[in-house]
């Protein structure tokens, strides 16, 4: 059995097909309609760098844990693999991956960076010309040369771009392709390969036709395809959103393109039917569903909290849509029970395998959602309640039957309900102090 997981950054569940949206991913539709596909799975610490954390390790730590490099003690799914005889690859162009002190590269046999994605320091040569009116705006307060210096680093990034083939999405996957041709003349299982893709994260600013795909009749307003995170109020007009979330999607329907062209390279290499398949993201993003752009705040609404997730099994659930929570701690051992990989190392994750070959209808009964040190969610099939853990404790509760978009908060009709489900959720969360 060979694992390929892809990951697309910063992707909301409902901005995918077969999830229900009327954003074209064709491709991600077709692999959902060959595999396992999971309604309800829910980031459990965001944002980025937390979330790959629990991937890789199949533990959760949001009660220990913030953006923070990988622990020495840490025991890295890749290797766990490489120490069973896979041969791995990591290819991503996330370039917080990219810094020395994180060692994103542990276990696996080969490691490509794409450098140039949003602020990273790829081309420093100030020297080349651009303009940050055109396609930005700043808030006008003390954050305006910070983001300023930002947005001239991306526009300085972008300046090589001739061609689709050289925005980031595509040099990821083609990167991903030259390693499987590479390897799969020499050994077609055991394999191990991780793509991260980091677009759909912003900036949002796809090649034609996609720029123009889903832009709203009419509008002739500015593109920013990189807001500052914040309020909207005072800094953005209702069109600009509108606008903003269509380059949004356009940027998705990029990404599912590039996907397509990936899963057919791994058809053609005879790979897909002996593969453990996963496409999932990490977490979604606020397009104004509470009052701000971007992640701007620690609060895990059902925008930021919510992500896809589908998993192709060559044996098992082709087709099939399940409603359990499923979280992303337990992505490691699912990997390793569908390899068939013993390890006695120990996950607060749960293995979906036995949701996917039908054995169990679910794994919890709950997902749980947190920004380290600032919030914590629970949800259950029927309620989500969410608190602030800082000295406001801040607190709502949300009934999903009637309102899945958490906006009309019945914490104080419900107070019990909402005790119950913060007493849940502080004994899970203390159970998970006990195991990290």
């Amino acid at each position: 059995m060979n694992i390929i997981v892809i990951v697309a950054d910063s992707l909301r569940a409902d901005h995918v097909g077969c999830y229900g949206s009327n954003v074209l991913t064709p491709n991600i539709d077709a692999l959902a309609a060959d595999a396992a596909l999971f309604e309800n799975a829910y980031s459990d610490n965001l944002p980025t760098m937390p979330i790959r954390t629990a991937w890789w390790t199949g533990k959760y730590h949001f009660t220990s844990r913030g953006w923070q490099p990988m622990e020495l003690t840490d025991n890295l799914l890749a290797e766990v693999l490489w120490n069973k005889g896979f041969t791995s690859a990591f290819v991503t162009d996330v370039y917080h991956m990219h810094s020395p002190t994180y060692n994103c590269g542990r276990g696996f046999d080969y490691v490509s960076f794409i450098r140039g994605q949003e602020y990273d320091p790829w081309i420093v040569d100030k020297t080349i010309s651009v303009d940050v009116d055109n396609n930005h705006r700043l808030r006008g307060d003390d954050t305006d040369t910070e983001w300023r210096r930002r947005f001239e680093q991306y526009l300085r990034n972008i300046s090589v771009r001739k061609s689709e083939e050289d925005y980031f999405a595509p040099r990821v996957i083609k990167e991903a392709i030259r390693w499987l041709d590479f390897i799969t003349s020499k050994q077609k299982d055991n394999l191990f390969l991780w793509v991260d893709c980091f677009d759909p994260h912003e900036p949002w600013d796809p090649p034609e036709p996609f720029w123009k795909m889903y832009r709203p009749e009419g509008y002739n307003g500015r593109e920013l395809i990189d807001p500052v995170p914040g309020d909207i109020a005072g800094y953005m007009t209702p069109a600009e959103v509108e606008r903003t979330r269509a380059l949004y999607a356009g940027e998705v329907s990029f990404v599912d393109k590039w996907v397509g062209v990936l899963l057919d390279r791994i058809r053609d290499l005879g790979l897909y039917d002996n593969s453990l398949i996963m496409f999932t993201s990490d977490h979604g993003e606020p397009f104004g569903e509470h009052g701000i752009i971007r992640k701007a705040r620690p609060w895990s609404y059902e925008e930021q909290a919510r992500i896809p997730w589908i998993i192709r099994h060559p044996q098992h659930a082709h087709g099939e849509r399940f409603d359990g929570f499923v979280q992303p701690p337990d992505l490691m051992p699912t990997a390793l029970e569908a390899a068939a990989v013993s390890t006695d190392l120990e996950f607060t994750g749960a293995s979906l395998m036995p949701i996917i070959s039908g054995e169990q209808q679910s794994v919890r009964e709950f997902a749980v959602s947190a920004w380290h040190g600032a919030q914590w969610a629970i949800r259950t099939q029927q309620w989500a309640y969410l608190m602030g853990i800082n000295k406001n404790h801040r607190r709502e509760l949300f009934n999903r039957t009637t309102d899945r978009a958490e906006q009309n908060n019945v914490c104080e009709q419900h107070p019990d309900i909402a005790d119950q489900l913060e007493l849940k959720l502080r004994r899970f969360a203390a159970g998970m102090r006990r195991t990290t």
